[in-house]
């Protein structure tokens, strides 16, 4: 097993001048739940350090992949894009899917209408969240080369390059570009304002504890764009809770995953709902899971579903559940289980919409 050799530092040293720095206000001004809060991360990140951190999905000892089969030119590139990890393209796909499929079926559009859609926003989430990982990558070079989960990514490694990753990122956002021309005008430009905040969002970690709050807002900005799509605009009574739900659904898997990297992180310097929810983790993202499922259910009474988009939505609620009661929060392979776990309750909730788009096109209704 090999460790970082910020693993190899005792507990007491964990929290230097610039971490210090970087830890909630209310600690400095002696807040004893706070304080409390910041031990138990700290306490929680030593046992971290000592436990099963190499050798997983998540870890930055990197496993052969069906890309090492290829060029050794393009290879960089690829990894850039974390196309071979595809739960983040899923993350960014379903909440346009839950969108499209719950526009068709306000609007009883004909089958080729959410198939088209689904096509299109599909191919652009995989193009758009390759371009969000360039993005991220390059705000994060150095950065990276402290985590031990990140070090391997090309940039931090000197595969490739600032200006060979900007030429590459000019090819994805062109790709991206072409994929949302095919929309109507107000998705157009209701699309490319959501850019700011692909740009901004590796910012926020060196800024806030609640980079994951950032990423929720970028993440699910499908869930107005795949119904404008459909409709031509947003119906913003529908939309508004949904994707406000799914912003609840992203604090809880991105804060899951950030506490595969805490301990380098409180050395580094980043922030992250990990670090701020310490040893309230779970019932705090227990709340938000809640806080998921009640809004994503507003929004189908608010569309008038039937029973078999609830039934998809207690199977996510189920799903996330169940994540929540088997995560390990101090152990790197169980966080990314629960990470990837998390991605089954949106597949579930989508499931539930397409149902009952299914029932509507086969008259049973």
């Amino acid at each position: 097993m090999t460790l970082t050799r910020f693993s190899r530092l005792s507990a007491g040293r964990c929290l230097t001048r610039n971490s210090v720095r970087n830890i909630p206000w209310t600690v400095k001004h002696g807040s004893r739940q706070a304080t409390g809060q910041i031990a138990g991360t700290l306490s929680s990140s030593t046992k971290l350090s000592n436990r099963h951190v190499s050798g997983t999905a998540g870890a930055s000892t990197a496993s052969t992949t069906w890309i090492d089969r290829l060029p050794p030119k393009i290879r960089p590139y690829l990894y850039l894009t974390r196309i071979d990890k595809p739960i983040g393209t899923l993350l960014l796909f379903y909440p346009c899917a839950w969108s499209i499929t719950m526009a068709s079926y306000a609007l009883e559009a004909p089958l080729t209408v959410p198939l088209t859609y689904l096509g299109l926003f599909g191919l652009g989430a995989m193009v758009m969240r390759g371009a969000g990982c360039t993005i991220n990558d390059m705000w994060d070079k150095n950065l990276d080369k402290a985590v031990e989960r990140t070090l391997s990514r090309p940039l931090a490694r000197g595969d490739i390059n600032q200006r060979q990753a900007l030429a590459f990122l000019a090819g994805q956002l062109t790709v991206g570009l072409g994929v949302l021309l095919h929309l109507n005008w107000y998705s157009i430009l209701l699309g490319a304002s959501s850019l700011s905040l692909v740009t901004v969002y590796p910012l926020m970690k060196r800024i806030t504890y609640w980079p994951q709050a950032v990423l929720g807002l970028t993440f699910n900005w499908g869930a107005l764009l795949g119904w404008s799509a459909v409709a031509g605009a947003v119906n913003w009574s529908v939309c508004l809770p949904l994707y406000a739900g799914g912003v609840c659904w992203t604090l809880v898997y991105d804060s899951i995953y950030a506490h595969q990297d805490k301990l380098d992180d409180i050395n580094v310097g980043i922030h992250s709902t990990a670090l701020l929810f310490g040893e309230q983790t779970r019932p705090i993202l227990g709340a938000l899971s809640a806080s998921t499922v009640s809004l994503i259910g507003l929004a189908g009474v608010l569309n008038a579903h039937g029973a078999p988009f609830y039934l998809g939505l207690g199977l996510g609620a189920a799903q996330l559940a169940r994540v929540l009661w088997k995560t390990d929060f101090e152990s790197r392979p169980s966080c990314w289980q629960g990470f990837v776990g998390c991605g089954w309750s949106g597949f579930w909730i989508w499931m539930g919409a397409l149902g009952d788009y299914a029932v509507l096109i086969s008259g049973l209704t």
